[in-house]
């Protein structure tokens, strides 16, 4: 939905009905200085270990978010709760519990900038992750 009668341009739409509706990950704000998504986790559904070339935030909507680290550690994120991740950092997302979970996040700068890199062989897995999520 868009503003009418503004100067200003702004977007805006609901999250949360888009993330039941899709059931994915999806792209959802993208400019040359920044971009932002959304992601929805069925129970039981985990990501591989990795990290990306910049800071980046993450917020659940709804349902919890288990993101663990390579050194065993780990945080359950619940509604209204936000992290902080720093470039180079490995994470995992996993949605521990029984209902799907929701969460959005975004970083600065275009989607297309952003790399992806495995934690177990240090490489760039962009295009391996860009294929899952249009096979979903």
């Amino acid at each position: 939905m868009r503003k009418e009668g503004s100067h200003m341009s702004i977007e805006v739409i609901d999250l949360v009905d888009m993330a039941h509706k899709e059931k994915r990950r999806k792209n959802v704000f993208n400019t040359p200085r920044f971009h932002a998504w959304m992601h929805h986790h069925s129970p039981g559904q985990k990501d591989e270990m990795r990290c990306h070339n910049t800071d980046q935030t993450f917020v659940v909507l709804d349902g919890e978010c288990t993101m663990s680290f390579p050194d065993g550690g780990k945080v359950r994120l619940k509604p209204g709760q936000a992290a902080l991740i720093t470039g180079g950092s490995f994470y995992q997302l996993k949605n521990a519990s029984d209902q799907p979970m929701i969460m959005t996040g975004n970083r600065s700068g275009p989607s297309e900038n952003i790399q992806i890199i495995d934690y177990v062989t240090r490489k760039e897995i962009r295009q391996k992750v860009q294929a899952e999520l249009a096979n979903q």
